[in-house]
């Protein structure tokens, strides 16, 4: 049950993701228009107009310079969101390597769009997966109210002083982010009280001082210096470590949330659906889980033990979750919307079986790449992976590991 006021607003992703950012009222927003995320921008541009935000909107000549921005606002203590998708968010590489290495924590909302050539607009993950070892939380979105809930938490995750990563919230393009949807929002009081103010890590300084972490010219300090072999690994490895504390942060955040907004999204990490005894089961992420969802109900109701396993957090890789989650399962079957080109299947593929490989209970693994440049995935295609898992669970054994399914060979 909720514990705070609502109201129902017809929004598209694009819009549920602005409307969460203005109610967050942040201090700097720094962005490049890019198909399918302009909209995020555009809207939020129109609350700065309006005097509904007192927020600093930096336009700038690329996603390059929107991400450095939002870097530098951030180093000085601001809250910062940025929005990018596809060819922008890859503009963006070298900055993404950089904001993580300098713990910079900065939100930003990923409208999934194929990576051309060819050109196209369409939603695949291939862009936001490139960037999963670039030291971001990744959280990925069912659909636009978890979209809107997801910006919120991102604040509180990213800002928090035992984290200081920058934080990645993905929609699907078009599916969610231009799709108009029934999305209950908060008062701008509750987000304010649940998101709070960003509180500052505090730090040891060159003279021994302890200062907060940021940049003031009262107490000067550096950021992203430079870091050769003497001292650049150990950097890394607290970065490392920042992720694996953010595992319990984000279910606790997510708790958190759930209380004042009556929604779940199972744990905050993976979003198990029917699986308590499953024996075959799908693992995705995005939108796709949905329509998923009404597959594994016709499939119960005839008997079969079917369920799905939505991987909500993707980085940090809640492997320990997963494990757990798929311990009755027999078959798995991966959906991939998108492919590592001259790899054993897709990114999820990888993560999945090597997640399995030293479980006690290691179930039969098959990947079906689906979905590239926004290839719809109709549930008749879904329907084949289960009854293609089902002859898997008869006999055993995966013929074909890693498919393509949706396209024309």
């Amino acid at each position: 049950m909720a514990t705070t006021k609502q109201r129902m607003l017809a929004l598209s992703g694009d819009e549920a993701v602005a409307y969460a950012v203005k109610q967050v009222d942040v201090d700097v927003v720094a962005a490049y228009p890019i198909t399918p995320q302009t909209i995020i921008v555009e809207r939020f541009s129109e609350y700065v107009h309006n005097g509904e935000v007192d927020t600093e909107f930096v336009c700038v000549e690329s996603e390059h310079s929107a991400l450095t921005a939002c870097l530098a606002a951030a180093a000085t203590g601001a809250r910062t969101f940025t929005a990018s998708a596809s060819a922008g968010l890859a503009l963006m590489h070298e900055i993404l390597y950089v904001t993580s290495g300098c713990r910079a924590p900065v939100v930003m909302a990923v409208t999934n769009r194929a990576l051309s050539a060819p050109i196209n607009i369409h939603c695949d993950h291939a862009d936001s997966m490139v960037e999963r070892d670039a030291g971001w939380i990744q959280i990925y979105a069912e659909n636009s109210q978890e979209a809107y809930d997801s910006l919120l938490q991102g604040f509180r995750i990213a800002e928090h002083p035992d984290i200081l990563l920058p934080t990645m919230i993905m929609l699907d393009a078009f599916v969610l982010s231009h799709t108009l949807e029934n999305v209950k929002v908060l008062t701008d009081k509750a987000v304010r009280k649940f998101v709070g103010t960003r509180e500052i890590a505090l730090v040891r300084s060159h003279k021994e001082a302890v200062v907060p972490f940021k940049l003031d010219p009262e107490n000067p300090l550096t950021m992203g210096p430079l870091a050769l072999y003497d001292y650049y690994f150990e950097h890394k490895r607290q970065q490392e470590e920042a992720m694996r504390r953010a595992l319990k942060l984000v279910k606790r955040i997510h708790d958190e949330y759930a209380e004042i907004s009556g929604r779940r999204y199972g744990n905050g990490l993976i979003d198990p659906y029917r699986m308590e005894d499953a024996e075959i089961a799908t693992i995705c992420v995005g939108s796709t889980a949905g329509t998923t969802k009404t597959i594994v109900d016709k499939l119960r109701a005839d008997g079969v033990k079917a369920g799905l396993l939505r991987l909500r957090t993707y980085r940090p890789s809640p492997k320990q979750d997963i494990i757990k989650a798929l311990k009755s399962v027999e078959a798995v079957a991966v959906m991939d919307r998108s492919h590592s080109f001259g790899a054993y299947g897709g990114p999820i593929f990888h993560e999945i079986r090597h997640i399995l490989y030293d479980s006690e209970t290691r179930p039969q693994v098959v990947d079906y790449i689906y979905g590239l440049g926004g290839r719809d995935m109709p549930p008749h295609l879904i329907h084949q992976i289960y009854k293609d898992l089902e002859e898997i669970l008869d006999t055993k054994r995966v013929k074909n590991p890693v498919q393509f399914i949706g396209v024309r060979e």
